[in-house]
């Protein structure tokens, strides 16, 4: 059961680590009064496939469904077309994640939960990412991190997701600055139509301080190399800014 008897929101990120936290609150009693999946319009296919098996598996268990919300009227990758910019996190801000990812959810609790009601939001961070974690803004919510406090890192999340057949993908915009070159390069290999979009949403900004998706170097200089490169671009010296939307 909830450990508190507040109500129990669980901020599902479509990824790893917020697939784990669900499996494991089901083996410990634990039950989400409601469960949401912010979508930015830009997640890869593998994230859209998770929330549908995830949604299934919390069905089958008597859990809730996934509840998917989504941001003011437009995605964010075709926002940034319209004002020829980048995501916000590539100039060193978060505003994307919290319009896109945060402001949706808390609109849908406003007219979920009663007013001035309390209630736990779960986030799935693990245990070695406890440099992220943050009081909530809404003094109605008090944030819970269940992978820390549990102790469960991120190779225990992993585990967690193949013991239970479940997908085991990071969840991220495809579009996104904060992916590493090497995810970069399996983006081409994989999705090549979505690296293609990213590549048009780089080449259409009007850039000053930054030099492209990757903040210090362009999409397209390293895509343009042979993967064989890779260790030419290294990411040492890449500026390390975690998206609010990263999810194992």
């Amino acid at each position: 059961m909830n450990p508190d008897r507040s109500r129990l929101v669980v901020a599902f990120g479509g990824g790893v680590n917020s697939t784990a936290m669900l499996v494991e609150m089901h083996k410990r009693g634990i039950k989400p009064d409601l469960i949401l999946f912010a979508d930015t319009g830009g997640e890869r296919p593998e994230t859209y496939e998770t929330v549908a098996a995830l949604s299934a598996w919390c069905v089958d268990r008597g859990l809730p469904e996934i509840v998917t919300v989504r941001g003011p009227g437009k995605t964010l990758e075709q926002d940034c077309l319209d004002r020829n910019a980048l995501p916000s996190i590539a100039y060193g801000f978060k505003t994307c994640s919290q319009r896109w990812k945060l402001q949706p959810q808390t609109k849908y609790l406003n007219g979920w939960k009663e007013k001035g009601e309390k209630y736990r939001k779960a986030i799935g961070y693990d245990a070695g990412e406890e440099r992220r974690m943050r009081d909530s803004d809404d003094p109605n919510c008090s944030n819970w991190y269940p992978l820390i406090e549990w102790n469960l890192w991120r190779e225990d999340c992993e585990s967690i997701c193949r013991a239970e057949g479940l997908p085991t993908a990071k969840s991220s915009c495809f579009y996104c600055p904060s992916m590493k070159k090497h995810e970069i390069f399996a983006l081409k290999k994989e999705h090549p139509y979505l690296a293609a979009r990213a590549l048009a949403m780089e080449a259409q900004a009007e850039l000053i301080t930054v030099k492209g998706l990757g903040r210090n170097y362009a999409w397209r200089d390293l895509l343009k190399n042979d993967e064989d490169q890779l260790k030419l671009f290294s990411d040492a010296g890449t500026p390390e800014i975690p998206c609010g939307c990263y999810d194992g």
